[in-house]
């Protein structure tokens, strides 16, 4: 009798043995494997999630002090000072060329040394007069009586209130505060102001609207021209050699670093056309060459996720090929092209390198008034603060990180509210 299986025929496959001891361990080796791949992810979660607690503490630990300002009582004397000032002068339009005629810092200083004893002007801003002249403007009233008004200190006794003076700012700081002529109070100056040399007059309103402006030219260029650019490949260029280029350029782009665009900015935009130099209009132009590729790259991802049965269904009822593009197309494929204006607008938020090529880390000592006035930014205001001598700027730099961060976040939170607003569910 022949026992062996004929040629050709293949051997039956004996049943698993699931409860068996090998394939026991094997089951237990896996799941052990999925344990440790899941702890391994929770561990990278919780570390990244480390880091970004410990940048947010340390911002607001560094930077919060910005937002405060140490103020000084100082009693002012005005019938007997040396201000020959008609209030009914005050009324005019021309009240700052009366008050800067007043010799108000003088006023200031000899007020502190009457208030605080000799040397007491030393104590305070050198700006401090800047207090005094809106208090006027805005009651003509107080030259007529004595009137005790709160004045911003100086930047060595504002970091000795905080903890952070010399030992002489300090010993300074304490005998003014027994003697009750130190206070607390909101820095509205440094949201309301520009740039300054004096640590405590120093603000942020110009370079937050030049972001504002800058920000504004930047999507207003980019975002049409790279979806309009996205549906063209997309939908209508031909595919030959020519696009097959186009298409590699594309993604070199938006590879490339951004003070590569800092330099096509300064000699196309500066150079060639001569635009006004530090200007939002210029940076806005610059930006929007960075992010443009983005766009580009991200329109086309979502255009092409669109299910084709979309295109065919409203080919079938007589649409045209416009009308399927931009009435179907193009609204499913939104929320996906927001998404990637979202990246790329944050990334230009967060740029310096471009726009310190074309100029934009000058002195500005007023808001600008319109996209070809000169400006500067916030990161490159952040930049400059940074590299500044005097300790007051220190706190300042992390307080305007602090406003850039919630101007991302802001920015962010409304182009990811329009995404999921234009959002289809499938």
């Amino acid at each position: 009798m022949n026992n062996h299986a004929p040629a050709g025929v293949m051997k039956q496959r004996l049943p698993t043995d699931w409860k068996g001891k090998a394939m026991q361990k094997r089951i237990a080796a896996r799941y052990a494997s999925e344990r440790r791949f899941r702890l391994v992810g929770l561990g990278a979660i919780l570390l990244s999630a480390g880091f970004l607690a410990f940048l947010i503490l340390s911002m607001l630990a560094s930077g919060l002090g910005g937002f405060t300002r140490t103020e000084i009582a100082v009693k002012f004397d005005f019938p007997h000072a040396s201000i020959l000032i008609d209030p009914a002068t005050l009324k005019d339009g021309n009240a700052d060329q009366v008050l800067a005629n007043a010799n108000l810092p003088a006023v200031t200083e000899q007020a502190a040394d009457a208030t605080l004893g000799a040397g007491g002007g030393n104590f305070l801003s050198s700006n401090a007069w800047l207090t005094v002249r809106d208090a006027i403007k805005a009651d003509p009233t107080i030259l007529q009586r004595t009137e005790t008004l709160g004045l911003p200190a100086s930047a060595e006794i504002d970091l000795a209130a905080k903890g952070k003076g010399s030992e002489e700012a300090e010993a300074a700081y304490t005998k003014l505060k027994q003697d009750g002529h130190v206070s607390r109070a909101f820095n509205s100056t440094f949201l309301t102001s520009s740039d300054a040399t004096d640590p405590t007059q120093v603000g942020i309103w110009g370079a937050f609207k030049g972001s504002l402006l800058t920000m504004a030219v930047t999507l207003l260029l980019s975002f049409p021209i790279g979806v309009l650019a996205a549906l063209y490949l997309e939908e209508y260029a031909p595919r030959n050699r020519w696009t097959d280029m186009i298409e590699v350029s594309i993604n070199n782009l938006a590879a490339v670093p951004s003070i590569i665009f800092g330099l096509l900015g300064l000699a196309v935009f500066l150079n060639v056309m001569h635009l006004p130099r530090s200007a939002a209009l210029v940076g806005g132009l610059t930006l929007a060459l960075m992010t443009m590729p983005v766009i580009v790259i991200a329109g086309r991802n979502a255009i092409k996720s669109v299910p084709p049965s979309i295109r065919d269904a409203a080919l079938g009822i007589g649409a045209s090929p416009v009308q399927v593009v931009f009435h179907h197309v193009l609204p499913l494929a939104l929320p996906g092209i927001m998404t990637g204006t979202i990246i790329g607008m944050a990334r230009a938020l967060g740029e310096t390198a471009p726009l310190l090529m074309i100029g934009m880390r000058a002195f500005i000592a007023s808001p600008p008034g319109g996209v070809t006035d000169p400006a500067t930014v916030l990161p490159v205001q952040i930049f400059l603060w940074s590299d500044e001598v005097s300790k007051g700027f220190v706190e300042k730099t992390s307080a305007a990180i602090i406003v850039l961060l919630l101007f991302l976040l802001g920015m962010n939170s409304i182009a990811i509210y329009l995404r999921n607003k234009f959002e289809k569910r499938w």
